[in-house]
């Protein structure tokens, strides 16, 4: 009996180790990392709101007496002919500047892959998840509503399936001060992921063929840059030129020309030389996104946002292409980052973080619908600029990015409350024991 008696105990103790021994999901981020998000946060907030005052201009200008004004700004063309690079304004900033936000997304990718979250196939496992069923739901509810409808298109299924980092940041930090730093990391570790599954969309659905002479020099060109940052070349003089026929050569092979920034972020290496406090990746990150955010990014926006409303903002709603993007957007986008989350704790038996709560996680899935740079490019390679069906897609990505910050606004402001409130009470009993404040 006294034997028997004593085994329950025995049993529990397993069964909390089992359970403290569970994965967890979110779990707080390492002190430098939480300081690289920190970091990031600040830099994405004000490309973000430069990204969102750009839109706002474009969009104002476009329904007001001057819109041919807008039309001749965005239809000027330049560039040489011989070199297949005679564009106008909107192509340049779709083709040439976007090439430096790709460019720095595939830095971005680089660190992650080497540094951050994803060398870490157990930290990995949610980030990638999430992104791919925030891109799977949205896409289906895209082609369902396509399929119901007579008039219906499939070829922009791709359009809601982005998340648009700038964006869904700035919202983030005008929400809040408190959430915790593994809820921001993880969104930030989502767009990343996001913005690589994108990258292979454009390069495997929306490039119209190739040639292979000029595919085969710019691979040739990318090799040689990858050579020269890898022996430490930091020369501008060197791998600016490099960069720059690397992007001519892919825009002449037909591809989307956008996939050499991806491909020269992710030839620079990342972890840091001996003697060296920084990687060569992080650097050039620091370097070239202020470019991307307050240049590359808002004059797209300014360029490509700029929608007539001719029928009135909710006109797209009666078009099943502007319905099934605003829907993929607002419902699709969070459904499949939380049935994924999870679906993938049921599997794995994971727990959430005990610091966090799945409302929490509503909330970041709510503003992975914020989708604005990638979705608006993608529906111009869908349906060609300056169609219908586009300025559909437009308005479209326009509303339901506003709608899904603002469903993210009212969840993430709550829970802002909350952690003040937690972190306050944590400030108090300090106060009142003397016991120091750590990380």
């Amino acid at each position: 009996m006294s034997g028997a008696a004593r085994r329950p105990p025995a049993r529990s103790r397993a069964n909390r180790a089992a359970s403290s021994a569970r994965l967890r999901l979110l779990t707080r981020p390492s002190r430098p990392q939480a300081q690289d998000v920190a970091q990031a946060l600040r830099n994405e907030t004000v490309g973000g709101l430069l990204l969102l005052a750009s839109a706002v201009v474009a969009v104002v200008w476009a329904n007001s007496p001057w819109r041919d004004a807008y039309r001749s700004f965005t239809g000027t063309t330049f560039g040489p002919h011989s070199l297949h690079l005679h564009l106008d304004l909107a192509g340049w900033a779709a083709d040439g500047l976007l090439a430096v936000f790709f460019f720095v997304a595939g830095l971005e990718l680089k660190r992650e892959f080497v540094l951050g979250d994803l060398r870490s196939p157990s930290r990995a496992a949610l980030p990638v998840v999430a992104a791919v069923g925030g891109m799977a739901v949205p896409a289906g509810i895209y082609t369902l509503v396509n399929i119901l409808a007579d008039d219906g298109s499939l070829e922009g299924w791709a359009v809601p399936t982005a998340t648009d980092i700038a964006f869904a940041v700035a919202v983030l930090a005008i929400i809040s001060t408190h959430l915790p730093a593994a809820l921001r990391s993880f969104l930030l570790t989502l767009a990343v992921v996001d913005d690589l599954l994108a990258i292979i969309v454009i390069a495997v659905f929306f490039s119209d063929g190739f040639h292979p002479a000029p595919l085969a020099g710019a691979l040739a060109v990318t090799g040689l840059f990858a050579l020269a940052v890898n022996k430490d070349v930091t020369s501008r003089w060197i791998l600016l030129p490099l960069a720059v026929a690397a992007w001519a050569l892919l825009h002449a092979s037909r591809l989307h020309a956008t996939i050499a920034g991806v491909l020269l972020g992710l030839a620079v290496p990342a972890r840091p030389r001996e003697g060296e406090t920084t990687g060569m990746a992080e650097r050039f990150e620091h370097a070239w996104r202020p470019i991307s955010a307050s240049l590359a990014v808002p004059i797209f926006a300014l360029t490509a946002a700029g929608v007539h409303l001719s029928g009135g903002f909710t006109a797209f709603v009666h078009d099943p292409v502007g319905l099934g993007v605003a829907l993929g957007l607002v419902v699709g986008k969070p459904v499949g980052v939380l049935v994924a989350t999870v679906g993938l704790a049921r599997f794995t038996r994971a727990e959430l973080d005990p610091a966090l709560s799945w409302w929490d996680l509503l909330g970041v899935a709510l503003l992975a619908g914020v989708g604005f740079t990638v979705s608006l490019l993608i529906g111009e390679l869908a349906f060609g600029a300056g169609s219908d069906r586009n300025a559909h897609v437009k308005a479209a990505v326009l509303g339901g990015s506003v709608l899904s910050a603002a469903l993210a606004t009212v969840v993430l402001r709550i829970r802002n409350r909350v952690y003040r409130e937690i972190e306050r009470e944590g400030d108090l009993d300090r106060a009142t024991s003397g016991t120091p404040d750590t990380f």
